[in-house]
């Protein structure tokens, strides 16, 4: 198979995997109440099983990631972490207690660290100029899976079924279902997936190409050289061979041109195998952490606006998502049916926009998208806390106000999250892609903990909970105009000093 084809069938194999993240997230999150509540479990439990699932996955991040990074390898990782997405749902289908359910999203919850090597992977595999367009295909698969995840309850919500001693029911499908779907998944790693060679960059491809063509002159120069002088030897002296290239002694000497030239030859080709960077660069790909500091990488400007939009952005939105049940139910006595329907208008919503930003990051710059992004997040906020917070008018007026808010909401997070993952990939060693994509993804992890800790208690203080998503939001707004002109990808060289530093 060539190496075009492999590449795009693990693209594809990449794809698979958010998709499948997508929809466990969309199957279970709507019945893990009710099924907590069938096992006696207290209602702080919900936020607890929740908050297991991103807590092991802040914690494998981070881990999985410096694996990739010493191994230069994603697909035994992934088929590693794979085997605690199977285990951890087919725990969560038991159900024995709410303690193996909290086991169980704990267990899963480690399988998500595989995508820090994933997002390492493609790092190292895309162009700088077409990163932005692969990270939003991959964004946009994640929600696709949480498009569709609702429509499979519709068949799964039907199970009344025992297998062998287990009951298959409402609550138990949605593990069973995804347990499956995660097995098909590792056959798919294991016969799709190859780990295809990063790419090199601009500057190391023009000078292996200039090393091959070199060597290859040089190559024929010297096989036509030996050719003629094979030739005079045996004019001259049929039964004898020149030794002067194998380092012996010969009965005709050489002459003193052909002794220069041939001193000259040899001295070009060791010269050229000493400077040859190939053994440096295997050399540094085998121990890429060995001047790796946390500080000088994690510590710059430019890592810490990026860091902060991610912690902030992924904050109020979970925020956001924890307040809007509670809100409609209120205001608009919406139910089950309601809200699907509300949030799958909202996931049509974000796939177009992470189509637009993946059309539009091929001509603006991510700086220039991240700034959009925050600015639409910023009048979101501003919104929410005149309209949703106290709602005034009518029913009509009630229902629009808060249409438009979920609506500004949900169209800026494409431009942030494709932005700043981008940004992240390009101002961060590509050498130590994999731990720093971990890192990124546990300050993201982090913040959906706490952000369902924080609306969760303050249902009842909207002024006070969305008061402070609205500093947090201009906080960051002023971070990235101090910082702007140095959210851009460094030089070569640049990037060279700063990790010699």
């Amino acid at each position: 198979m060539d190496h075009g084809r492999k590449r795009k069938l693990t693209f594809f194999t990449i794809g698979l995997i958010f998709l499948l993240s997508g929809v466990e997230y969309a199957v279970i999150l709507p019945t893990i109440w009710r099924y907590l509540q069938t096992l006696e479990a207290p209602s702080y439990f919900l936020g607890l099983t929740l908050s297991a699932f991103s807590l092991t996955g802040l914690l494998s991040g981070p881990l999985f990631g410096h694996w990739s990074d010493r191994t230069r390898t994603t697909k035994k990782i992934i088929l590693f972490a794979n085997l605690f997405e199977i285990v951890g749902n087919f725990m969560y289908f038991m159900g024995f207690s709410k303690w193996l359910l909290l086991s169980s999203r704990l267990v899963a919850g480690i399988g998500t660290g595989a995508g820090s090597s994933i997002f390492g992977f493609l790092t190292r595999s895309t162009a700088s100029e077409d990163r932005s367009t692969v990270f939003a295909a991959v964004m946009i698969c994640r929600q696709v899976g949480l498009l569709i995840g609702p429509a499979f309850n519709i068949f799964l919500r039907l199970c009344d079924f025992h297998l062998g001693p287990f009951v298959v029911n409402t609550f138990t499908a949605p593990g069973l279902f995804m347990c499956f779907l995660w097995i098909l998944l590792q056959l798919a790693v294991i016969f799709m997936y190859w780990d295809v060679p990063p790419l090199q960059s601009g500057k190391e491809t023009i000078k292996t190409k200039c090393s091959d063509t070199v060597n290859k002159q040089r190559t024929e120069e010297e096989r036509e050289e030996a050719e003629g002088e094979e030739e005079r030897d045996e004019e001259v002296q049929p039964l004898m061979q020149s030794q002067e290239l194998v380092g012996s002694y010969g009965s005709v000497p050489a002459t003193d041109s052909h002794r220069n030239h041939t001193t000259e030859t040899s001295d070009a080709t060791f010269n050229q195998i000493s400077s040859s960077p190939e053994p440096s660069v295997s050399h540094e790909s085998s121990s890429p952490f060995k001047n790796f500091s946390l500080s000088r990488e994690f510590l710059r400007e430019e890592v810490v606006v990026l860091l902060a939009a991610q912690f902030i952005t992924l904050f109020n939105q979970t925020a956001l998502e924890t307040m809007v049940t509670p809100l409609t139910q209120k205001y608009f006595n919406y139910g089950e049916l309601e809200n699907s329907i509300m949030y799958c208008l909202c996931g049509v919503e974000v796939i177009a926009g992470f189509l637009f930003v993946r059309w539009l990051s091929r001509r603006v710059a991510e700086r220039a998208i991240l700034a959009v992004g925050l600015s639409i997040c910023n009048i979101s906020c501003v919104w929410c806390l005149i309209f949703l917070a106290n709602p005034i008018g009518g029913f009509p007026w009630q229902l629009a106000e808060f249409v438009i808010g979920v609506f500004l909401q949900v169209l800026g997070l494409p431009f942030v999250a494709v932005a700043q993952v981008s940004l992240f990939s390009k101002v961060t060693s590509e050498k130590t892609q994999g731990f720093s994509q971990g890192v990124r993804r546990s300050v993201g992890g982090l913040a959906t903990i706490l952000g369902p800790l924080w609306a969760g208690g303050l249902t009842d203080n909207m002024y006070i909970m969305m008061g402070v998503m609205m500093v947090l939001l201009s906080l960051l707004t002023m971070m990235l105009a101090f910082s702007y002109k140095r959210l851009i990808e460094p030089s070569r060289e640049e990037e060279a000093e700063s990790r010699d530093v």
